[in-house]
């Protein structure tokens, strides 16, 4: 079994989990997460603009492995913030459980922020979502949620690699006690062939997704990498038998020439239903 991040309800979050974004709904979601709880994950990270929620909680079922010992994230689109409850219902029924380990405010939308917020609450309450938070969210909206919230978001999920990460965004959390957890640690394939992570991999005798991982995992993050690959996914995982010195820590810190900022809580109304940063990838 990964270890595990404590959260601020006292829930134990598994510190790397199976991110299903662009795998297509059907056998390929079923499979990949059938496979990934073959090689010890216990964590899948869906959202209903995947649509492949249903496939994710097929995946659970063929895989043998007890409901309750897989955490299941999903997250509350844009389109649906006025309908929370009814959306959060939907979800359940396409994966056919009771509930959800993690429900998410998918991104911000300007001046649905506080309203949104006390709506997941509600959620909370209910125990259909057992623990929530947000999703591309800085600081400054970030605080907008603390200054309302009865119940704090227990997770901010974000982009995050060594090309392109918030260092202030993560130092707020750590303060607030928000889990971070990294979607797109794998840079979606882009940056694998970095000469700079090549040359760490072969020094670690690793492959440079690991050590992209390994790094974000001593960032003190939770980490995200998608795959439909079988080995992928069985080598993504074996990640917590090394570590990285901290002057290679440094080194990889330094590729952040582009920091990755937050969404700013614009989304172009044509974009509504669609997410942010949506391309065709291999890996995340």
């Amino acid at each position: 079994m990964p270890p595990t991040a404590r959260l601020r309800d006292g829930r134990e979050l598994p510190l790397i989990g199976l991110g299903v974004w662009e795998i297509p709904d059907g056998e390929p979601t079923i499979d990949a997460v059938r496979w990934s709880l073959e090689a010890g994950y216990r964590h899948i990270d869906t959202a209903r603009l995947y649509a492949n929620e249903r496939s994710v909680g097929e995946g659970v079922r063929r895989s043998g492995i007890p409901r309750e010992e897989v955490w299941i994230t999903t997250k509350l689109r844009p389109a649906d913030f006025p309908r929370a409850e009814r959306a959060l219902a939907r979800s359940v029924r396409e994966l056919g459980f009771e509930y959800v380990d993690l429900y998410l405010v998918h991104w911000p939308v300007p001046g649905t922020v506080k309203r949104t917020w006390k709506a997941m609450e509600r959620l909370c309450e209910s125990g259909i979502a057992r623990t929530i938070g947000v999703s591309n969210y800085s600081p400054a909206q970030l605080r907008a949620v603390l200054d309302v919230a009865s119940i704090p978001p227990a997770v901010n999920q974000v982009k995050f690699s060594p090309f392109g990460f918030d260092e202030t965004n993560l130092e707020f959390c750590a303060r607030h006690e928000i889990v971070v957890e990294a979607y797109s640690p794998l840079t979606r394939g882009r940056r694998l062939a970095d000469a700079r992570v090549g040359e760490l991999a072969a020094r670690y005798e690793r492959s440079p997704a690991q050590v992209l991982l390994r790094w974000a995992l001593q960032k003190g993050t939770v980490v995200l990498p998608k795959s439909a690959n079988r080995e992928r996914i069985a080598e993504n995982i074996a990640v917590f038998e090394f570590e990285l010195s901290p002057a290679d820590m440094q080194a990889l810190d330094a590729l952040n020439a582009q920091p990755h900022r937050a969404l700013e809580a614009r989304i172009p109304r044509r974009r509504a239903n669609q997410d942010p940063g949506a391309g065709a990838a291999r890996e995340e």
